[in-house]
């Protein structure tokens, strides 16, 4: 009757929501200051003042056109703005023409893949990654092959990498800071992943383009600085978005960059606003388009962010968890205290905690915790994660 292919990805839809509405039906019999909710990566504070007095500004403009449509690729001048930052950020030439905006880095990612694939052809991603690529790839055709993750450091498994490409090989999707780790990929690892690409390039005859995901480029911590991939790659694409960067999480607004140095990166551009259009976004939301462009230069409290990584990475590991320090994002990425992550996870609830299990990044063994969550609930989710500790000596 339905999409049998549909019908069958609902079975093993995201643990990430299913355990958002664990943590509901555990509120209505617990009350919501009793249950610990880690699962959802929801930004917690509100959008910085640059943001809202953009807003109030442009809402009561009356300015001519703000609510029409407008090119498929955005604003021009918008997309100038954007392309200026990115340039001074990373030394390659970019124009408006070398920017789209998208609805979030979502429709962003669906955008690049519609472009870019033919059916069969492969992304690679690294475990962890974020679940959804998987379906944003087989959305075009596409085959999504996941890299298996190096858990000593979770960089870039770069030996599996030089294994895994093929002549069908496309594209290579990162995410740094990472979801779910919070690791920021380094600059050494990027660019020995640049000479594994080209080297495979050069046998395969073939161009492979790096997608980078960045919705956390700006939520980074300890004077970490994340490596601009455009600088890095020929074939570099970049979709982001103000979700996380912004706090702007539910006005769906993002955009793509390329890189200059694509090949017929003419063609490419001319392809993106095109899917853009047939996938049925049509356009970026315009009103936030405007918004953007006065608010590049501001910021969320990444302070709170780091306040609530530390109290936390503190806590767990004097309790035995083993965890990598996030060096980004907002999430950490504990090893699950027995091999089961599933099980493990399935107990906690009898503690009302609640966070999400690796396998559903590709990764078994570990859990996510996103602390994008009050301070309040942190401090008291801490006795219920000694109890949990407790049950396993």
């Amino acid at each position: 009757m339905f999409s049998e292919k549909i019908v069958r990805n609902l079975e093993k839809s995201s643990w990430i929501r299913a355990m958002f509405e664990e943590g509901n039906r555990l509120a209505k019999i617990h009350g919501r200051d009793k249950v610990y909710d880690y699962s959802l990566g929801n930004p917690f504070g509100e959008p910085p003042a640059e943001v809202q007095e953009s807003l109030k500004k442009h809402v009561l403009s009356g300015e001519p056109g703000l609510h029409k449509y407008m090119s498929n690729a955005g604003f021009p001048d918008v997309c100038a703005r954007i392309a200026r930052s990115l340039e001074e950020e990373s030394g390659v030439p970019l124009a408006a023409e070398h920017v789209v905006m998208t609805v979030g880095a979502a429709g962003g990612l669906n955008v690049v893949f519609k472009s870019l694939l033919n059916e069969g052809e492969e992304v690679l991603a690294f475990a962890p990654y974020f679940v959804e690529y998987g379906s944003y790839v087989d959305n075009t055709g596409g085959r999504l092959v996941v890299v298996p993750a190096d858990t000593a450091t979770f960089q870039p498994n770069l030996e599996e990498l030089g294994r895994s490409i093929t002549a069908k090989t496309k594209a290579v999707i990162i995410n740094s800071p990472n979801n779910p780790t919070g690791v920021v990929y380094s600059e050494d690892s990027l660019k020995a992943m640049a000479a594994i690409l080209e080297a495979k390039e050069r046998e395969f005859g073939t161009t492979i383009y790096v997608v980078s995901d960045e919705p956390y480029s700006k939520v980074i911590y300890d004077g970490v600085t994340v490596p601009p991939v455009l600088s890095l790659f020929k074939s570099a694409i970049i979709v982001n978005s103000f979700s996380k960067s912004l706090g702007l999480a539910g006005e769906r607004i993002g955009y793509i960059a390329a890189s200059s140095r694509i090949e017929d990166v003419s063609t490419l551009m001319k392809a993106l606003a095109y899917c853009n259009r047939t996938l049925g976004f049509v356009n970026a939301p315009a009103l936030f388009q405007k918004v953007i462009a006065d608010s590049l230069d501001a910021k969320v409290d990444v302070e709170d962010y780091q306040a609530k990584r530390d109290f936390l990475y503190g806590h767990l590991t004097r309790l035995g968890f083993e965890i990598i320090k996030p060096e980004g994002a907002f999430y950490l990425f504990p090893k699950s205290l027995i091999p089961d992550e599933v099980e493990f996870a399935k107990i906690a609830t009898k503690y009302n905690l609640l966070f999400v299990p690796g396998s559903g990044f590709g990764c078994p063994g570990y859990f996510r915790m996103s602390y994008c969550v009050p301070f309040e609930m942190i401090r008291n989710s801490i006795p219920a994660f000694e109890k949990l500790v407790e049950e396993f000596r």
